[in-house]
C-alpha cells in the first residue's frame, strides 16, 4: 500500500519499517476502497505513523483520554514529521485524533466510553428519546444534551454506579472543571441548564434524588446581556466578491454564503437543504425549520439561484446523496453543520474580518442588522429568520443606531 502512496523509495522505507506497518497498510487499503483520495490517504499514512509511535498499543484497549492527550504533544508533529507535510498545529492534532480514533476502532482496540455499555446508557437513552419524541427538540439540541451528559457521566468517580449515588458536589465539580478549561460564563450556564433538564426528567422517574435539580446553578446570565455579534454589510459584501472565484471550493462557498446573508440561515439549515427542497418551476425553496417544527417556504432570490444553478452545474460531484451541499473530495457526503461554520471561518480570516466569533452565525446577526437597517419592522424580520419568539428578534434593537438616535433626541421636558 505505501507504494502505491509514494514514490520515494527512502520514505517508503520509512513507512515500512515504522511501528504496526501491516495494521497501518490494512486500514490505508481499507480507506482506499471506500474512496479516500490519494492526498487524504497521504496524510493519514503521515498521521498513522505518528499514532503508531506515540500511542501505547501495548495495552489490549487504548481509551479516548489517551488519544486526546496524546494528540495535544504538538513537539511530536513537528519532530516526527520534519519529512512529511507541513500543516498547523491545531489541524494536526484534530487530524491525529480523528486518525488515531477510526484505526484503533478498525483494528477492534478502542476502549469504548463509559457511557456506551456503563451503567446510564439506558436513562441517557430514555432521555433522547424523550426530547425527541415529546418535546420535539431540535436534532442539534438533543445531540449536544445527550453528549454533555455522556462527559459529566464519564467524569464521575467510580463508586457512581447509580444515579441515585450522584451528588450536588459532583455536578459543581464537572462545572468548576469546565470553567478552569475556560469554557465561558454563557456556556457553562447552558451545561447547567442540560443537566438541570435531564435531572428534572430523571426525578420524574424517581431515578435520583428530589434535591439534586434545585440545586443545579451555573452563572447568572442577564437578558439581553450582549450585542449582535454580526459582520458588517460591507464586510459581508467582501466576504461574497472574495469568495466569487472559478474554482469548485469558490462556487460551493459563494452558494453558501449567499444564503446564509441574504436569508439568514442557520448552518444546520443549509447542511439540511436538499435537491428536492427546491421548485425551480415556482422559484421556491423549502426551509425546515426544526425550532418551529415546520416547514417554511421563501421566494428564490435571483442572485441566490444563480449561485446553487452554478455550483449544481460546475461543482457538485455527481452521486446519490440528495443533500445539496456535499464534501469535494471523496468519499463524498453531505456537509455538516460544524463544516458549514467551518467554511465561513476560514472565508472571514481571508477578508481579515475583526469579528472575535466569525462562524456562519455572524452572517445571521447581520443579515438582521440590515434588514433593521432598511427599514423592516421587527416582525417581519422575525418571519424572515425564523424566529419563534418576538424577544429574539428584540435583541437587534440595540443596534438600531437610527432609532436609538432618535429616542435620544426625543424632548421629555415637558414630561420632568
Amino acid at each position: 500500500m505505501f507504494d502505491r502512496l509514494f514514490s520515494c523509495p527512502k520514505t517508503i522505507a520509512r513507512h515500512r519499517d515504522g511501528p504496526h506497518a501491516r495494521a497501518r497498510e490494512r486500514f490505508l487499503a481499507h480507506c482506499a476502497d471506500e474512496g479516500f483520495s490519494h492526498s487524504m490517504l497521504c496524510k493519514m499514512a503521515w498521521q498513522l505513523l505518528v499514532v503508531a509511535s506515540t500511542v501505547d498499543l501495548r495495552e489490549h484497549r487504548v481509551s479516548v483520554e489517551e488519544i486526546r492527550c496524546a494528540a495535544t504533544r504538538p513537539a511530536a508533529f513537528c519532530r516526527r514529521l520534519k519529512h512529511g507535510p507541513r500543516a498547523s498545529p491545531s489541524s494536526s492534532q484534530q487530524l491525529f485524533f480523528h486518525v488515531a480514533t477510526a484505526w484503533l476502532r478498525f483494528l477492534g482496540r478502542l476502549q469504548k466510553p463509559r457511557t456506551e455499555d456503563g451503567a446510564f446508557t439506558r436513562q441517557i437513552t430514555a432521555f433522547r428519546q424523550y426530547m425527541q419524541c415529546e418535546r420535539g427538540l431540535s436534532p442539534v439540541t438533543i445531540q449536544t444534551r445527550c453528549e454533555r451528559l455522556e462527559w459529566f457521566m464519564a467524569s464521575l468517580p467510580d463508586q457512581r454506579r447509580t444515579l441515585h449515588e450522584v451528588t450536588v458536589a459532583d455536578v459543581d465539580a464537572f462545572l468548576a472543571s469546565k470553567g478552569a478549561a475556560g469554557w465561558s460564563r454563557a456556556s457553562l450556564s447552558v451545561l447547567a441548564g442540560s443537566l438541570r433538564s435531564f435531572f428534572l426528567y430523571a426525578q420524574a422517574r424517581h431515578w435520583c434524588e428530589d434535591s439534586i435539580t434545585a440545586a443545579i446553578e451555573g452563572p447568572r446570565i442577564f437578558a439581553q446581556e450582549r450585542l449582535p455579534r454580526g459582520a458588517s454589510w460591507e464586510e459581508v459584501q467582501r466576504l461574497l466578491v472574495s469568495s466569487n472565484g472559478g474554482g469548485a471550493a469558490d462556487i460551493r462557498a459563494h452558494a453558501i454564503l449567499m444564503l446564509l446573508a441574504l436569508y439568514g440561515l442557520r448552518a444546520g439549515e443549509v447542511s439540511r437543504l436538499c435537491l428536492d427542497d427546491i421548485d425551480w418551476d415556482r422559484e421556491i425553496v423549502s426551509l425546515r425549520r426544526p425550532k418551529q417544527r415546520c416547514a417554511q417556504q421563501y421566494p428564490w432570490v435571483a442572485s441566490v439561484g444563480d449561485a446553487v444553478l452554478r455550483y449544481l452545474r460546475d461543482a457538485r460531484p455527481r452521486c446519490s446523496h440528495r443533500e445539496l451541499f456535499l464534501t469535494l473530495g471523496a468519499p463524498h457526503r453531505p456537509l455538516s453543520s460544524q463544516s458549514v461554520t467551518a467554511l465561513v471561518h476560514a472565508r472571514l480570516v481571508d477578508v481579515e474580518s475583526t469579528l472575535d466569533r466569525r462562524g456562519a452565525h455572524s452572517l445571521r446577526h447581520a443579515c438582521a442588522a440590515h434588514l433593521l437597517a432598511s427599514g423592516f419592522s421587527f416582525k417581519e424580520i422575525g418571519d424572515h429568520l425564523g424566529h419563534r419568539s418576538a424577544n429574539s428578534t428584540f435583541f437587534y434593537a440595540k443596534v438600531d443606531l437610527v432609532g436609538l438616535r432618535l429616542v435620544a433626541e426625543l424632548d421629555m421636558g415637558e414630561l420632568l
